[in-house]
C-alpha cells in the first residue's frame, strides 16, 4: 500500500466537509493517525457539548464576545485542510472572539473549554475560538482544556500588523477523551507569534497547526510538549507557511513517552515560497523514550522555492532513557521512579523557560509533575 505524497502548500482547503475524502492510512496526513478513533468526530454529527468559559475580570484592552461565523473578524486564516477541521466550521453555531487592544504582554485572558465529569458518554462536540490581536498589539491567551470529550475543534490566530502576542494551548483531558484541533493562524508585517502546545492528558490528541507568515518582517516561535503514558496517543502536524519577506520562525518541539504503547507522532513542514525572499527558519523535535513498547514517529520536511534565503534547517531526534544517568542518581541515593522524573524535567526545563510567561511556566511545572506522579502510582 502506498502513500500520497502531496506538497503541503497544495493540499485541498475548504469549509465544506464534503469537499474532503474519508481519512484514509494512504494519505500523508492521517498515515500516523488512529483513524478508528477518529471516526468518532469525522463520521459522526457534532453538537456543542463542550463548555467555553472565559476568565473574568479580563485585562484592560481585552474583550470576549460570542459571535457568529459571518462576522468580519471570523475566517481571515486559511480555509479547513482535512475533513474533521471543516466538519467542525460546519457544526459550530458560533465562535468566542478574543480581541486583544492591549500594550501589556503578560496580561493573562484565560480561555477554559470544559467537557464531562465522567459520569455520561461523551458526545460528539465541535467548537470555534478566534483571537484576534490588533495593530500593536501586546497579550496572552492561555487556552486550557479538561473533563472528558469528543472534541472537534478550530482555532483562529489573526495578528495585525506589528501585534506581538503569546498563545499557549495546554491539553489536559481526561482519560478517554478524543480532541482533533486545527489551529491556524496568519501573521501580519513585523507580527510576532510565540505559539505553545502542551500535550498531557487525553487519549487521543491530534493538533494540526498552520501558521502562515503572511507579511514581511514577521516573526513566529513554536514550542510544543507532550508527555505520553500507556494507551495515549499525542500528535503535532505542524505546517509553517512563509510566503512574507525577511520572515523569521523557529520551531522547536519535545516529547517524553512515559508507558509502554505510548504513541507520540510530530510533523514538521516548512515551506518557503518564492516570494518569500530572506527566510530565516529552523525547526526541531527531540523524543525521550522512557519505556519499552513505546513509539516516537518524527517526520520533517522542508520546502524551498527560493534560493535567496538567509537559511533553512531542521533535526529530528529519537533516544531512549540515559541508564547511566539513571545510574548517577540512585547511586547518590535517589529512587528509580524519582530519578526518571528529574530526567524529564530537565530535558523539558528549557523549554518551558522559553514561554516566557512566570504564571504559565510554574503551572506548566505543576502539571507535569502530577502527570508524573500519576505515572509513577499507575505503575507501582
Amino acid at each position: 500500500m502506498g502513500i500520497n505524497l502531496v506538497s503541503r502548500g497544495s493540499r485541498l482547503a475548504s469549509f465544506d466537509p464534503v469537499d474532503f475524502p474519508r481519512p484514509s492510512p494512504r494519505d500523508e496526513q492521517w498515515r500516523f493517525s488512529p483513524l478508528a478513533d477518529l471516526a468518532k468526530l469525522y463520521d459522526a454529527a457534532l453538537s456543542s457539548h463542550v463548555v467555553t468559559r472565559v476568565s473574568s475580570p479580563l485585562p484592560a484592552g481585552v474583550t470576549a464576545e460570542t459571535v457568529s461565523l459571518g462576522h468580519p473578524a471570523v475566517g481571515l486564516t486559511p480555509a479547513p485542510g482535512d475533513r474533521i477541521a471543516a466538519a467542525a466550521w460546519a457544526a459550530s453555531d458560533d465562535a468566542t472572539l478574543i480581541t486583544l487592544n492591549g500594550t501589556n504582554a503578560e496580561d493573562l485572558t484565560v480561555v477554559r473549554l470544559t467537557g464531562g465529569d465522567g459520569t455520561e458518554t461523551a458526545q460528539a462536540s465541535a467548537s470555534h475560538l478566534v483571537v484576534l490581536a490588533k495593530a500593536n498589539a501586546r497579550g496572552s491567551v492561555v487556552l486550557e482544556h479538561s473533563g472528558l470529550a469528543y472534541l472537534a475543534q478550530g482555532v483562529e490566530i489573526v495578528l495585525e500588523e506589528g501585534a506581538d502576542i503569546t498563545v499557549v494551548v495546554l491539553h489536559d483531558w481526561a482519560a478517554g477523551s478524543i480532541h482533533a484541533a486545527s489551529h491556524r493562524a496568519t501573521l501580519g508585517k513585523e507580527a510576532h507569534l510565540k505559539y505553545v502546545s502542551v500535550a498531557l492528558g487525553g487519549s487521543l490528541v491530534r493538533v494540526t497547526a498552520e501558521l502562515q507568515l503572511k507579511g514581511d518582517g514577521g516573526n513566529l516561535e513554536a514550542l510544543g510538549i507532550n508527555l505520553t503514558d500507556t494507551g495515549q496517543h499525542h500528535e503535532t502536524q505542524l505546517f509553517v507557511d512563509h510566503s512574507g519577506r525577511n520572515c523569521r520562525s523557529r520551531a522547536t518541539y519535545k516529547g517524553a513517552l512515559l508507558g509502554p504503547t505510548a504513541h507520540s507522532v510530530w510533523v514538521g513542514d516548512v515551506l518557503i515560497r518564492a516570494g518569500a525572499e530572506g527566510t530565516d527558519s529552523y525547526e526541531e523535535n527531540r523524543n525521550l523514550v522512557l519505556a519499552k513498547d513505546a513509539r516516537a514517529d518524527s517526520v520533517p520536511n522542508l520546502e524551498i522555492a527560493t534560493g535567496r534565503i538567509g537559511g533553512a534547517g531542521h533535526a529530528s531526534a529519537t533516544g531512549r532513557f540515559d541508564q547511566e544517568q539513571l545510574f548517577y542518581l540512585q547511586a547518590r541515593g535517589i529512587p528509580e521512579d524519582l530519578a526518571r522524573s528529574l530526567v524529564v524535567h530537565a530535558f523539558f526545563a528549557e523549554l518551558i523557560g522559553r514561554i516566557g510567561l512566570k504564571d504559565v511556566a510554574a503551572a506548566l511545572v505543576t502539571a507535569v509533575d502530577a502527570k508524573l506522579d500519576q505515572q509513577r502510582n499507575s505503575h507501582a
